[in-house]
């Protein structure tokens, strides 16, 4: 299951984003997502937990909880649309 953590301050890291899961289950993989032109954290990130029943007691376990001063906001990712990305420049649309 793909697991969204937003909030994060920019002092976390997948290492600490690892530490925080493994609590619950086998964590397969935790990235930070971070600005491609500054190399700084956006505040989110995402964990991939092979185990249903794990990572939903991760989510309920640390939603809402303190991570390094913020509280930390967690759910189930959502699949990416390309809804977000139509319209704005480039778009093939002609008024």
């Amino acid at each position: 299951m793909n697991i969204y953590v937003g909030n994060l301050p920019n002092s976390v890291n997948e290492n600490d984003l690892r530490e925080v899961f493994q609590a619950f289950g086998e964590v397969e993989k935790a990235a930070v997502i971070k600005d491609k032109f500054s190399g700084e954290s956006r505040g989110f990130g995402f964990i991939e937990m092979p185990n249903k029943i794990e990572a939903e007691k991760a989510i309920s376990m640390v939603n809402g909880k303190d991570l390094k001063g913020r509280t930390a906001k967690v759910n189930e990712a959502k699949p990416r649309t390309d809804s977000t990305r139509s319209g704005g420049f480039g778009s093939s649309r002609r008024y």
